[in-house]
C-alpha cells in the first residue's frame, strides 16, 4: 500500500522486486485541479527512465481494475507491477479520489496480479 496524504504532488522513491527483479522505483502522484483529479506516474529511478507518465487513478468497483494492465510489456516484458485504488471504507462522494478526498482511498501497487 503506498503512503498517501493531501499534499497536491507527492514523490516517493521505494526498492521494489517486480517479476523477480529489483527495481528502485520513483512514485508521483499527482494532483490536477481542471479534471479534480489525481494522477500516478512511474519512472526506474536508476535509469531515469519515464515508464508511466500521468494515468488516472480510477477506482476499482465490484472487479479489480489493475491500472498497470497496459504497460506489461515494458522492462523488457517483465511489466511495472499492478496498480489498483480502493476505497477505504464507507461510499465517497465521488468514486474515484479528488482533491479532498485523496486519504478515504487505498492505493496498493505489487508485483502483477496474474
Amino acid at each position: 500500500m503506498l503512503p498517501l496524504n493531501s499534499s497536491p504532488r507527492q514523490v516517493m522513491i521505494l526498492n521494489v522486486i517486480l517479476d523477480g527483479e529489483p527495481m528502485q522505483a520513483q512514485i508521483e502522484i499527482r494532483y490536477l485541479p481542471a479534471p479534480d483529479q489525481w494522477f500516478f506516474s512511474l519512472r526506474d529511478h536508476a535509469t531515469g527512465d519515464l515508464l508511466v507518465n500521468m494515468i488516472p487513478l480510477i477506482c476499482s468497483r465490484g472487479e479489480v481494475n489493475d491500472l498497470l494492465l497496459p504497460f506489461r510489456h515494458l522492462r523488457e516484458g517483465k511489466g511495472v507491477g499492478s496498480l489498483i485504488c480502493l476505497r477505504a471504507g464507507e461510499e465517497t462522494a465521488k468514486p474515484d479520489p479528488a482533491r479532498e478526498s485523496l486519504r478515504e482511498f487505498e492505493l496498493i501497487w505489487s508485483d502483477q496480479i496474474r
